[in-house]
C-alpha cells in the first residue's frame, strides 16, 4: 500500500469508527450586524441570530454539524471558520475566505457540513477581513460519545469564551492598519468574559489603585458578569478559549489551584498552577477543587501580558452557594504577572506535555521549513512578512486554482523556505522593504514536515512581540523552544518523547518555536498569526497537499474568481 493511499484511508477509518451512533445536528444560523452593550458602552457588534456571542454549538465526537449561515449584512461578505476542527475529508467548510472558499456574499446561505472527530474545547469565529474583531464569534464544545467518560473527574462545567472589545469599529481599523502612514489601533478598551466586560468601572473598585468607580449593577444588564456558582468540595471542569483580536491574557482564580488537563482538543499529562498564560487562537481545560472557605466568594481575574497593558482586567466572581453571589471578595482580584515578564510565560508553556498514550513524532522529517516573522515596509504601508514575503490573498480560492490546475490565478512560484543565515534578528532589518506575494508551500501528502518559526526585532527601534500561530487542518506536535537564532544542533533539545499535540503555538520575542506535522489532510490550508490586526497586515503563509483527492466540493465554495466563471450551475465538483 502506497504511502499517500495509507494515510487516505487512515483518515476516512477514523470518521467511520466514530460515526457509529452519531446523528447529524443542524443550526441555522443568521449573521448580521446589532446594537449592543458588551461593556455598558453601546456599540454595533456582529452577532449570530441576535446573540453576541454567537450561540454555543455543542455536539459528541461523530456527530456531523450542518450549519446553514445566512448573511445579513447587507454590503459585505462573510465566513466562518470552525477552530481547531481538522475537517478530514471536508477542506472546502474549513471556512478560510479565499483559500478553502468564496466569500458568502450578501443574502446568500452556504451550508457547512462537516464531522467533528475529536473531544475538545474549541470555537468559531470571521475568517473574512477583520470580522473576529467585530464580534463575530461563539464558542464549539465537542464531548465523548454517549458511554464514554473521561479520564478526570469533575462534577460540574463552566465555558469562558475569552475576548477583547474595541470601540473603535473594525472598519475604521482596517482603514487605519491600510493607511500610509499606518495609525495602529491602540489597546482593546475592556475585556470580555462570555461577551460582558466593565468598561470605565471596576467591579473590584475599593481595591483598585485607579480612579475607576465601582460598577453598579442592578441585575439583568448586557454586561454584568456571569458568575460561576458552585457547591463547596466538588470539582469543576472550566473550558477557556481565547479569541481575543491583540491581546494576549492570563487568567487565575483567587486561592484556588487550576489543573490543567487539555490544551488546543488535546490532553496533557496534568499540573497544577496558580494562573494560566492564554494566547489568541488557545483552548484549555482546567479543573479546580471548590475546597476553600465556603463563607466566602472569589476573583476569578483575566489580565493583559505580552503587551503593556491598558486594558483594565476583566473580572467575575466564582460564587460557594453557601452564600449570596452579591457579596463581593473580602481580598483583591489576583495581580496578573507583569506584561514582560516572559520567563513566566515560558516556565507554564514548557510545563504542558502530552498525556501518556498520545501519539508521538516521527523521529524524523522530510522537509524543514524555517519561518522568519519580520515587520517590513511596502510602498511606505506596514507589513508582516514571512521570509520578506507579507501574504496577500487571490480573489480565486486555492482549492478551486490547485485542483482543477488554474495556475495563472495565484502565483505558482514556490515561496522562500529559508532567510538568509547572516540576518541579524536582534536589530531592525537593514533592508525594510518587502514584496506582497501568494505562492504556496505545496507538500507531498503523507511528508512529515518541520517548521521553525523564528522572531526577530521591529521594524524601528528595540522590540520583538509575541505572535501565536495557529495551523488549519492539522495539530502539529510543539518539539520546542529556544533563545536566539535557530542554529545547527538545536534538533537536539527536540521533544521527541511527550511532546504536545496543539493546533496554535506561540513564538516568544526574539526567539524560535519548533513545530512538526505530518501532512496527511488533502486540501489548501492557512497558517497564520492569530492576532487580527497582523494577519490583516499579511502575517501569514498558505501549505496544500493532496489537493487531487478532494471531492465532493459544493460548486457555492467556488462561485467567485475564475472558478465562478467555470462552475455556474449548482452541484459538486
Amino acid at each position: 500500500m502506497s504511502l499517500n493511499i495509507f494515510f487516505v484511508c487512515s483518515i476516512w477509518l477514523c470518521l467511520f469508527h466514530y460515526s457509529i451512533g452519531a446523528r447529524v445536528r443542524h443550526y441555522n444560523f443568521d449573521v448580521e450586524y446589532m446594537i449592543y452593550k458588551p461593556d455598558g458602552s453601546e456599540h454595533v457588534v456582529m452577532g449570530i441570530n441576535g446573540q453576541f456571542p454567537g450561540p454555543t454549538i455543542r455536539a459528541e465526537v461523530g456527530d456531523t454539524l450542518d450549519i446553514a449561515l445566512t448573511n445579513k449584512l447587507h454590503t459585505e461578505g462573510t465566513v466562518i471558520h470552525w477552530h481547531g476542527i481538522r475537517q478530514l475529508g471536508t477542506p472546502w467548510a474549513d471556512g478560510t475566505a479565499a483559500i478553502s472558499q468564496c466569500a458568502i456574499n450578501p443574502g446568500e446561505t452556504f451550508h457547512y457540513r462537516f464531522i467533528v472527530d475529536k473531544p475538545g474545547t474549541y470555537f468559531y469565529h470571521g475568517h473574512y477581513g477583520m470580522q473576529r474583531a467585530a464580534g463575530l464569534y461563539g464558542s464549539l464544545i465537542v464531548d465523548l460519545p454517549k458511554g464514554q467518560s473521561e479520564s478526570f473527574h469533575y462534577d460540574g462545567e463552566f465555558n469562558l469564551l475569552l475576548s477583547d472589545f474595541y470601540h473603535t469599529s473594525s472598519h475604521e481599523q482596517e482603514v487605519g492598519l491600510s493607511s500610509k502612514p499606518m495609525r495602529w489601533i491602540g489597546e482593546p478598551q475592556t475585556i470580555l468574559i462570555n461577551g460582558r466586560g466593565q468598561f470605565n468601572c471596576s467591579l473590584a473598585a475599593k481595591f483598585s489603585n485607579t480612579t475607576l468607580p465601582q460598577c453598579q449593577l442592578k441585575g439583568g444588564e448586557e454586561w454584568a458578569p456571569q458568575i460561576l456558582h458552585v457547591e463547596p468540595n466538588k470539582t469543576y471542569r472550566i473550558r477557556i478559549a481565547s479569541t481575543t483580536s491583540l491581546a494576549s491574557l492570563n487568567l487565575a482564580i483567587s486561592n484556588h489551584k487550576l489543573i490543567v488537563v487539555e490544551a488546543d482538543g488535546n490532553y496533557v499529562q496534568p499540573f497544577a498552577v496558580d494562573d494560566i498564560d492564554i494566547y489568541s487562537g488557545e483552548s484549555y481545560s482546567v479543573l479546580i477543587k471548590t475546597d476553600q472557605d465556603p463563607k466566602k466568594n472569589y476573583w476569578l481575574s483575566i489580565g493583559v501580558r505580552g503587551r503593556k497593558p491598558n486594558t483594565p482586567q476583566g473580572l467575575t466572581i466564582l460564587n460557594y452557594k453557601t452564600i449570596s453571589a452579591s457579596i463581593f471578595p473580602s481580598s483583591p482580584p489576583p495581580i496578573t504577572p507583569l506584561w514582560n515578564d516572559f520567563e513566566h510565560s515560558k516556565t507554564f508553556t514548557k510545563k504542558i506535555i502530552a498525556k501518556m498514550g498520545t501519539p508521538q513524532p516521527p523521529k524524523n522529517f522530510n522537509r524543514r521549513i524555517l519561518l522568519l516573522n519580520t515587520q517590513n515596509s511596502f510602498n511606505g504601508f506596514t507589513k508582516w512578512s514571512i521570509n520578506n514575503v507579507s501574504l496577500t490573498l487571490p480573489t480565486t480560492p486555492y482549492l478551486g486554482s490547485i485542483k482543477f490546475k488554474l495556475n495563472n490565478s495565484f502565483d505558482t512560484n514556490p515561496p522562500p523556505e529559508k532567510f538568509p543565515s547572516d540576518y541579524d534578528i536582534f536589530k531592525p532589518p537593514v533592508n525594510p522593504n518587502t514584496n506582497i506575494g501568494n505562492g504556496v508551500y505545496m507538500f507531498q501528502l503523507g511528508e512529515v514536515i518541520d517548521v521553525i518559526l523564528q522572531n526577530a526585532n521591529q521594524l524601528s527601534g528595540v522590540g520583538s512581540e509575541i505572535h501565536p500561530w495557529h495551523l488549519h487542518g492539522h495539530d502539529f506536535w510543539v518539539l520546542g523552544y529556544g533563545e536566539g537564532k535557530f542554529k545547527q544542533g538545536d534538533e537536539k533539545k527536540f521533544n521527541l518523547t511527550h511532546a504536545p499535540l496543539r493546533n496554535t503555538a506561540v513564538i516568544f520575542p526574539y526567539g524560535w518555536t519548533a513545530l512538526r506535522f505530518r501532512a496527511d489532510n488533502p486540501g489548501v490550508w492557512a497558517f497564520h498569526c492569530h492576532i487580527e490586526p497582523h494577519l490583516h497586515m499579511g502575517m501569514g503563509v498558505v501549505f496544500a497537499e493532496g489537493v487531487h483527492k478532494v471531492k465532493n466540493i459544493p460548486t457555492q465554495a467556488l462561485s467567485c474568481g475564475i472558478t465562478g466563471k467555470m462552475f455556474f450551475k449548482p452541484g459538486h465538483y
